[in-house]
């Protein structure tokens, strides 16, 4: 039986790493793919820049803190409050919202932002399409 392996695409120099600043991002076309790079607490993330719903620019509008929201045992709410730990963007069309950390829509995990591989190494951020 012979196996047969599919070819590993080249890691593609996209950015310098001066041009994702912390808790920012950083767009970027390669080819016909739009990519949304940001840097949360040192790690980067790489999303083509195409919302699941219905297409719309997600990485282009706002980045925002998730929000908590406290339940009692009793099941009542203690009111709701942002957490610095868990970034998201929101899609401008329709606002869907994506964790930057994950690229989950913040109220279904099945719905995901389409993720690439990124590393940095002397300065330069590579992505694997």
């Amino acid at each position: 039986m012979a196996i047969s392996a599919r070819p590993v695409a080249p890691d593609i120099v996209v950015a310098r790493s001066t041009d994702v600043l912390e808790g920012r991002r950083h767009l970027v076309a390669v080819d016909d793919v739009h990519l949304g790079l940001f840097r949360f607490r040192g790690k980067l993330y790489a999303y083509e820049n195409a919302c699941p719903h219905m297409g719309g620019p997600v990485c282009q509008d706002r980045m925002v803190d998730g929000v908590l929201e406290r339940i009692e045992d009793d099941r009542t709410s203690r009111g709701m409050t942002f957490d610095e730990d868990d970034p998201h963007v929101v899609c401008p069309w329709h606002g869907f919202e994506f964790r930057i950390t994950t690229g989950e829509h913040a109220g279904f995990s099945k719905i995901r932002l389409r993720s690439f591989p990124v590393t940095e190494d002397g300065g330069e951020i590579r992505v694997r399409l």
